[in-house]
């Protein structure tokens, strides 16, 4: 395979990281930074998680919102991802990660707070959710463009694995939490406390962040003064750039593309199954979903191992073809008994498990065959054409839940999930072995 380069011209030969299966270093277990961190992404993520569910099945249960309502409102919160995520990352590249991250914590709080006021009020309908949901996703595109480039700032190359797998494990834990508080909370005491609680997550990881004393390297402020100055849409033209003629890096964004796109329309079509035709209490859905945080947990673990036995790519192929294919299961279920709750729940754990192994997997890739000073730029260019499909994937699941049925519509959006192992497959993703090469200058 040919080695990762920016440059098809250099020869410079390749160095490395280790693969995933290597021992963690200890001065990472025992980095008071790196733990603050992990404190406040975890935090940060059970607020998002929290908010995610809230907000749908609120507008499903309490306001009687259809499909194709319910669809604009995921696409709303969505849209920021399309409109922002290049212009942040040109600018991640120039800032400390960990002021943003502080900031938009910060922002998100306060966000929340509002429609904890108007939903006291009896003023949080729909339009108000709209609002909400936009602002919500627009700071969340800044957070996570700045969670992806602090690690790397923060740690050496070969951590990044097990780096990752400590903030992703984190992640796990808040959809364990996320969604069951969440559902629990609308279901069983009002929307303005359920949105409470997400806003009291997003402050206690502002806290834990606000504490990270050691100063970051910014490389954008580092270089030579020309580059440091250079507008941000050229700066978005080389990120752009830099992801297209790298054919692992748009290997990703392809895949990604096609995972979000279809993942949007099973995941409105499956909000409206859920409670419509199988019938379930906002408890039981928030427990469904609940069950991929164990599984992504796993997941975590399974990451920092697994790639450095079996390779990366034949992990990444397999692993979306298992993940992506549980869900399949989901329409031929029936009724509200305790057997189809049990059987939700297991399908979710095994789509939890593998597809937190593909992420994990797929962004220690991205981080090391990335140049620092590139960083922002690659993951926010891969998130724009990735999740950038997110807004027009919720919307046609929303149409096909309404105009074919939910049950219809699921099978046909988990159906198209499937493409996503194809383009791995065919890619030099799957080529990738044990060892992972590093970004070539």
């Amino acid at each position: 395979m040919r080695p990762f380069s920016s440059s098809p011209s250099s020869s410079t030969p390749p160095s490395h990281v280790p693969a995933s299966g290597t021992t963690a270093p200890s001065g990472l277990r025992r980095d008071a930074d790196f733990r603050r961190l992990w404190a406040g992404q975890t935090a940060s993520q059970l607020g998002e998680h929290t908010t995610l569910v809230v907000l749908p099945v609120f507008a499903v249960l309490t306001l009687d919102a259809g499909a194709g309502q319910l669809g604009v409102l995921r696409a709303v919160g969505q849209a920021p991802i399309l409109l922002l995520s290049l212009l942040v990352g040109a600018w991640v590249d120039r800032w400390r990660a960990r002021t943003v991250m502080v900031l938009t914590d910060a922002g998100r709080a306060v966000v929340l707070g509002a429609a904890v006021a108007a939903g006291l009020l009896g003023l949080l309908g729909l339009p108000a959710l709209f609002v909400v949901a936009f602002t919500v996703g627009a700071l969340s595109v800044l957070f996570d463009v700045a969670y992806q480039a602090s690690l790397i700032r923060r740690v050496r190359r070969d951590q990044l694995v097990r780096g990752n797998s400590a903030l992703e494990g984190s992640r796990s834990a808040a959809q364990i939490g996320g969604p069951a508080l969440g559902g629990a909370l609308v279901s069983l005491l009002s929307a303005p406390v359920a949105v409470a609680a997400g806003a009291l997550f997003f402050a206690v990881s502002f806290v834990s962040l606000s504490r990270i004393r050691r100063p970051e390297a910014v490389p954008g402020r580092v270089g030579p003064v020309a580059e440091r100055a250079s507008p941000v849409r050229r700066r978005i033209r080389e990120g752009i750039r830099f992801v297209a003629e790298n054919a692992w890096l748009r290997a990703v964004c392809l895949a990604s593309a096609a995972f979000q796109l279809s993942f949007a329309a099973t995941m409105t079509a499956y909000l409206v199954f859920l409670p419509h035709e199988l019938r379930l209490t906002g408890v039981a859905v928030g427990l469904a979903l609940a069950a991929t945080g164990p599984g992504a947990l796993l997941g975590s673990v399974l990451a920092a191992r697994l790639p450095g036995r079996f390779g990366h790519g034949v992990v990444l192929v397999s692993a979306a073809v298992l993940g992506n294919g549980a869900l399949l299961c989901v329409p031929a279920l029936r009724g509200s008994s305790t057997a189809t709750v049990l059987a939700l729940v297991a399908v979710n754990f095994v789509f939890g498990t593998f597809s937190q192994l593909v992420n994990v997997t797929v962004m220690s890739v991205r981080q090391a065959v990335t140049p620092d000073g590139m960083q922002g730029r690659a993951a926010a260019t891969i998130t724009f054409v990735g999740m950038g499909f997110t807004p027009l994937g919720s919307l046609l699941g929303g149409l096909l839940a309404e105009g074919w049925g939910p049950r219809t519509g699921l099978l046909v959006s988990a159906a198209g999930m499937m493409l996503s192992p194809v383009l791995m497959a065919v890619s030099p993703l799957a080529r990738l072995g044990r060892v992972l090469p590093a970004p070539r200058a």
